[in-house]
């Protein structure tokens, strides 16, 4: 029986070290010997095609301002750009605040539309029904809490030019950030998608701004959770190229504190499991390099946190006849409370600010486990709301 379980437990361990070690390496090498993609010029004026940037707010009034503001100065000719911001049951005032924005001279020339909603019907609702009604052949998704930078849509444009490419993803950068582990983490993901664009495409996107072909949307699932992972993927899967244009940025201006950043993990865990159940046609053979980037990514990550739970469980069983496996078994125990505590440990002990990374990773998996659990039972409904902006409900 203990054989049994020690190459269950090995079998685990090796899909961890080969997702979290093997797996960046084959990157790095990818890196090393695959020509970088060079971003293309920026197509002539005439050229520009139109271009609507969709902005879904939930109680968004202390950012919006900026984020008008922002998109106003754009280097972008006004009569082709085109400014949605989708009140999704504001109770804050954002819609007011957008209004009197938009009597600032600064912004006279740039088209917006505001659309509220009385009550709110979550993200993946609000997409449905307002990508639809756009005309504009590429459209936006943008973050109300991120800041584009000056030359964003001239650069995605240029990408288009690619007749291939049909949907372009943003770099992702944090004005504040939470905590050293979330800033190393958000680097880590940023050099993990460049990579995985020179083997194909980049597995997912971040929500605070991506570019995508119109025609190529299709309703999303109602209990949809990682939403800017399902609509970019989706294309993907229809046989067209994504890109990682590390040219244009997206600065979040808000900074989440540990309690929002583990709620967010755990519903960005539940929706990916539901992204790698729902997306397993990436995994066909006739998608290529993108199979084994997104099983090599993105699949083992959702399944990650299981994989780990079940070794621990497995290193438990084991204890009890090998003391080897007894003493991993409380290092791993131990390891989970101190990072569950870290944020006030290392206030304590500045010594152990240097594992804060390592800290970030593990509750990262616990709140992996969390929202798979959630998944799996059935509580995660896909009702979208900005987790800063709500208290943990739906």
């Amino acid at each position: 029986m203990d054989s049994l379980l020690l190459f269950a437990v090995l079998t685990l361990w090796s899909l961890a070290v080969y997702h979290h070690l093997m797996y960046p390496l084959l990157l790095r090498l990818a890196e090393r010997y695959l020509p970088i993609d060079q971003a293309p010029e920026y197509p002539a004026e005439e050229d520009l095609p139109e271009i609507s940037i969709l902005v879904p707010a939930y109680n968004e009034a202390s950012v919006i301002a900026d984020k008008i503001r922002n998109i106003a100065a754009l280097d972008y000719p006004p009569s082709r750009l085109k400014l949605i911001i989708a009140c999704d049951g504001c109770s804050d005032g954002t819609a007011e605040r957008a209004r009197a924005t938009l009597a600032e001279p600064e912004v006279a020339q740039l088209q917006v539309e505001i659309r509220t909603f009385s009550e709110n019907q979550g993200k993946v609702a609000v997409l449905n029904e307002l990508i639809p009604e756009i005309t504009s052949p590429i459209v936006t998704l943008s973050d109300a809490s991120a800041l584009l930078s000056h030359d964003a849509l001239r650069v995605a444009a240029g990408r288009f030019q690619n007749p291939d490419i049909a949907v372009v993803a943003a770099t992702y950068k944090l004005l504040t950030p939470g905590s050293v582990g979330e800033q190393r983490y958000w680097r880590y993901q940023t050099r993990i998608l460049q990579s995985e664009a020179l083997l194909g495409s980049p597995i997912g996107v971040h929500g605070a701004l991506y570019f995508f072909r119109r025609d190529l949307f299709a309703p999303l699932p109602h209990d949809t959770i990682n939403d800017d992972f399902m609509l970019p993927m989706s294309i993907v899967a229809q046989g067209y190229k994504a890109c990682y244009e590390p040219n244009i940025v997206a600065v979040e201006l808000e900074q989440a504190t540990s309690n929002m950043d583990q709620a967010r993990r755990v519903r960005i865990s539940a929706g990916n499991l539901q992204q790698l159940l729902r997306l397993n046609g990436l995994l066909h053979p006739r998608m290529g390099t993108i199979a084994l980037t997104f099983l090599s990514g993105k699949g083992l990550r959702a399944l990650m946190p299981l994989i780990l739970l079940c070794q621990l469980l497995l290193c438990v069983a084991l204890s009890a006849s090998n003391p080897l496996f007894l003493l991993m078994t409380l290092t791993q125990l131990l390891a989970i409370v101190v990072a569950a505590d870290a944020e006030r440990l290392t206030r304590k002990i500045p010594l152990l600010r240097r594992f804060s990374p390592l800290f970030y990773i593990i509750n990262g998996y616990r709140s992996g486990v969390i929202g798979s659990v959630r998944y799996l039972a059935g509580l995660e409904n896909g009702h979208w709301k900005p987790v800063n902006k709500q208290e943990h409900s739906s």
